[in-house]
């Protein structure tokens, strides 16, 4: 069953971000994916890493895979009243045109040596156990927007295996995608992995836009 992208005007953030002087389309068939070097300033990403190391925890996955050792990265909730979230979130709207209140709160993730989160999709599987208890209030996931916050010394790169691209983290990078195909379906070539760190720590904030609005407090 095809998700509405129209809700939130996520079916014409593609030509949006396309239009963007700062934007440059990944060559890649199958999906909507851009990126945009330095769309976060060395400040901003700063305060952000800043924030992310009060809050980890360790990350969590939607469906159990039975494999410990899938995701093993730490995760932290950003506090959308502050005042540098606010202005990173207000600028991914902009970008995107999908109000923030169609989005989940921006999250924070950090990677010691070693830890990786192994090829997975961001939309929620329509057969997993928990899909209607993720999907029920705000629907599907449509887009994603991911900056690197850290030039990572070894290691930490984004691999989409079945498009063969890698993108490696660079402080202030932008990466955005549709994870949703032409039709509205899942697309699994959005597969990605975020890869090993191999030397230092690798830091990521991530928005994940979704069909209906968010339930914020």
């Amino acid at each position: 069953m095809p998700y509405d992208m129209t809700l939130s005007g996520a079916d014409a953030t593609a030509a949006r971000i396309a239009a963007s002087r700062s934007a440059r389309k990944v060559p890649i068939p199958h999906l909507h994916q851009f990126l945009l070097p330095g769309f976060l300033s060395a400040k901003q990403c700063a305060g952000l890493i800043e924030r992310i190391d009060t809050c980890v925890r360790p990350s969590t996955i939607t469906d159990d895979t039975g494999d410990p050792e899938f995701r093993t990265s730490e995760t932290g909730d950003l506090d959308h009243n502050d005042p540098l979230v606010a202005e990173v979130d207000a600028m991914l709207s902009a970008l995107t045109g999908i109000a923030a209140r169609f989005g989940e709160p921006l999250q924070g993730q950090r990677y010691e040596p070693g830890q990786e989160f192994k090829a997975h999709t961001d939309y929620f599987e329509p057969t997993g156990i928990d899909y209607e208890a993720h999907t029920s209030v705000s629907g599907q996931r449509t887009w994603t927007a991911m900056a690197y916050l850290n030039t990572v010394e070894a290691g930490g790169a984004t691999r989409f295996p079945h498009l063969d691209k890698i993108h490696r983290p660079e402080q202030g990078k932008l990466l955005v995608w549709c994870n949703l195909d032409i039709n509205g379906n899942p697309n699994p070539w959005t597969l990605h992995h975020a890869m090993k760190v191999r030397k230092g720590r690798k830091y990521v904030i991530t928005k994940w836009y979704r069909e209906r609005e968010w339930p914020w407090d």
